[in-house]
């Protein structure tokens, strides 16, 4: 995967809640990156650049080129806070990548042939994202951009699980790793549809409400009448 990403970051030695604040007044966005056997380091970034960047899909699966006052590191990010409500980043964290070390990311998936599917062309299936994106562990230098998954040959149905997706040399699925081969995509028919299809015609199933009314309106009867015969007796026996 190539370096298309740079960030320019200055370190700081100041910390804490007002230190923070100072920074995000000044436009700036604190910032911490670790990992890779070295100490942790506190840095700023420029807002507009961070923010910037996060417009792009890749940004979030690429390895970084951080400068810090003019030293390079490569970077992957591994964390954000936005403002709850503001168009705003809050805070950022970044782990350093060694070439030699293997690490774990997220990956997108990219989705084709939904439309020309035979479950979908054929049957009039409709087709059901279950992930969006997928956990990898590699090397830097293996690290794809996104992950492929081809629907064009699935059936009403059928699933793409992960043991089915193309993966590039070096590149292995944690969860697979882990023995969980969880559904990617499928193509079903909406319930709506289905219950269509196997609803009854109108008059061919009785009302419960309406049976129910008419037997209790008989009982009812029933009871006047009986009730009646017996008002019937007692007058007869007063005699």
């Amino acid at each position: 995967m190539k370096d298309i990403f740079s960030l320019t970051a200055t370190a700081r030695a100041d910390i804490g809640k007002g230190a923070s604040r100072r920074l995000r007044h000044a436009d700036k966005v604190p910032a911490i990156v670790y990992g890779a056997g070295k100490t942790p380091e506190t840095i700023s970034l420029e807002h507009n650049q961070i923010f910037k960047a996060l417009q792009n899909e890749a940004f979030y699966s690429h390895i970084l080129t951080l400068d810090i006052d003019g030293k390079n590191e490569k970077v992957i990010l591994r964390d954000l806070q936005r403002h709850p409500f503001k168009p705003r980043i809050s805070h950022v964290d970044l782990q350093r990548v060694s070439a030699t070390e293997k690490f774990t990311m997220r990956i997108p998936l990219h989705f084709k042939g939904g439309d020309i599917a035979p479950g979908v062309k054929l049957s009039a299936g409709l087709v059901s994202h279950l992930m969006t994106d997928v956990e990898v562990r590699c090397l830097p230098a293996d690290l794809p951009e996104f992950i492929e998954v081809d629907l064009s040959t699935l059936e009403l149905n059928q699933s793409v699980h992960l043991s089915q997706l193309q993966l590039s040399k070096g590149v292995e699925l944690v969860d697979l790793a882990h023995g969980d081969d969880k559904p990617v995509a499928t193509i079903y028919i909406p319930r709506a549809v289905v219950e269509e299809e196997v609803t009854p015609a109108a008059g061919a199933v009785p009302v419960i409400g309406e049976e129910a009314t008419a037997e209790g309106a008989e009982a009812e009867a029933k009871g006047e009448e009986e009730k009646g015969k017996g008002k019937g007796g007692e007058k007869e026996k007063n005699k």
